[in-house]
């Protein structure tokens, strides 16, 4: 009986190099590399009618949305994800290609993603230095989370539903949850 392959892990910036020339996105995972599935049509507005609102919102702040193609680095775990949506406020200059100091980071939960979302992301996140809020926003229902940090450091959560307005503290920004899903 042979010995099972290992698959060679690869580096940072060799993942970084590989993102920059393929036509299909991955996640990196300390090494590993995931390709990423295609989002759909009601996944792709909700996204882009959150997108139009803030920034339409952030216009003359020190806040920047990025969407989609952008990556998020979780440097202590050595991650690198793909978020729906990401707010900066402030500097986050540490490179072209990715974010390492968001403020907002929103996930569009797909029936496919979702589990992902809520445990292996959410672990991820609630650790990034400055990130204030983490948002998972339904695709199949009209209701979103929100987890939100404290002053003390600990993670409160709040749940927004279908006739409610979705509110982000940290940039001061309320919708109504409807508007969302046009």
């Amino acid at each position: 009986m042979g010995l099972p392959k290992l698959r060679p892990k690869i580096t940072v910036e060799e993942y970084l190099e590989g993102e920059k020339v393929s036509p299909i996105r991955h996640e990196y995972l300390d090494g590993e590399v995931y390709a990423m599935s295609g989002a759909s049509k009601r996944h792709n507005r909700i996204s882009g009618n959150l997108l139009e609102k803030l920034r339409l919102h952030l216009k003359g702040a020190d806040c920047e949305t990025f969407y989609n193609e952008v990556k998020l680095r979780v440097k202590h775990l050595n991650r690198f994800y793909y978020p729906d949506l990401v707010v900066v406020c402030g500097p986050d200059e540490e490179h072209d290609y990715y974010i390492s100091k968001p403020t907002i980071i929103v996930e569009v939960l797909s029936p496919s993603t979702a589990l992902t979302d809520k445990r292996e992301k959410w672990f991820a996140y609630q650790d990034i230095e400055g990130l204030k809020e983490y948002v998972m926003i339904e695709q199949e229902s009209e209701r979103a989370e929100v987890y939100r940090k404290r002053d003390d450091g600990l993670w409160s959560f709040l749940e927004f539903e279908k006739h409610e307005e979705i509110e982000l503290e940290s940039i001061n920004f309320k919708t109504p949850m409807a508007g969302l899903y046009e």
